[in-house]
């Protein structure tokens, strides 16, 4: 079990190591630090700047997960706490299939349905001109896309919580909202940190479904109508072409390392605030 344990944080070790080796060549010729300050892309001058492919994916990934959160959330609840058995046979089954799509199937379904419905009924309400393929698009497809992944792991943490808590609760008077959200969510905190920790990661390395609706062209969005340029469309749109261009391998190998590192320490850092909160409500 050591031997196993050890060797998959070997394996997390070396693709680290070999992302930044791969990455050495872009990494002598530029300082960390301006290759991810620069938003500069233009590969046939030398210049890398990824700025704003970081800032697309950061941004992509926090308006699915608070599209998502809250449905899920909701979802969860009311499925564990008060839906019927008969309900529960329609839904479950649902959610399995909605897990088990591919992300080209959502990718084309954004791409028919999400981005036109964009362009011609949400965008011109609020700005001049959108193409439909924009931040809100990835947005809406990817909080789609984790939905069911919430869903399921909010059902098995909510549970988890003994009923003899939450019939303490009934007994005092509580309605069954206040049972939820006070002792339900607050037993599944942990739990729920850890289930939203997991779905960041899986929307932040999203690629086919994001390529497909977010526009791919690289600036700084301004807003939720403006098109946008994830890391990992970034990655699959250009490594096999063009790789006879100087470093031009090298910095993608780079945008490979920042999804990486940020998803490490992220996870580090979710990690510490979990303990945090199992401290505080003594779990």
């Amino acid at each position: 079990m050591q031997l196993f344990t050890a060797g998959s944080l070997l394996i997390m070790l070396i693709m680290g190591v070999g992302l930044y080796y791969k990455s050495a060549d872009v990494l002598k010729d530029n300082s960390v630090w301006s290759l991810l300050r620069s938003s500069e892309w233009s590969p046939l001058t030398g210049e890398f700047g990824f700025w704003s492919f970081i800032l697309s994916s950061i941004y992509v990934t926090a308006l699915s997960v608070t599209i998502a959160l809250p449905i899920a959330l909701l979802t969860a609840l009311f499925l564990t706490e008060n839906a019927r058995p008969w309900i529960k046979k329609m839904v479950f089954p649902a959610l399995d299939i909605l897990a088990g799509i591919p992300s080209v199937v959502y990718g084309l379904w954004g791409t028919l349905i999400i981005v036109p419905w964009i362009a011609d009924s949400i965008g011109p309400r609020f700005v001049d001109y959108t193409s439909g393929y924009s931040l809100l698009a990835g947005g809406i497809v990817l909080s789609v896309m984790i939905i069911p992944l919430l869903v399921s792991l909010f059902i098995e943490i909510f549970s988890t919580v003994s009923k003899d808590l939450k019939d303490a609760s009934i007994s005092l008077g509580a309605t069954r909202w206040q049972t939820s959200r006070f002792i339900v969510v607050r037993k599944a905190s942990p739990g729920i940190i850890a289930a939203v920790v997991l779905s960041v990661s899986k929307a932040f390395g999203e690629t086919l479904a994001v390529l497909m609706v977010c526009g791919n062209m690289v600036g700084i969005p301004h807003s939720v109508f403006d098109s946008v340029y994830p890391l990992p469309a970034l990655i699959a749109n250009n490594y096999g072409e063009m790789l006879s261009l100087p470093m031009y391998e090298s910095a993608l190998m780079f945008a490979a390392l920042i999804m990486f590192v940020i998803i490490f320490i992220f996870n580090a850092v979710s990690r510490i605030v979990l303990q945090n909160v199992a401290k505080k409500f003594k779990l």
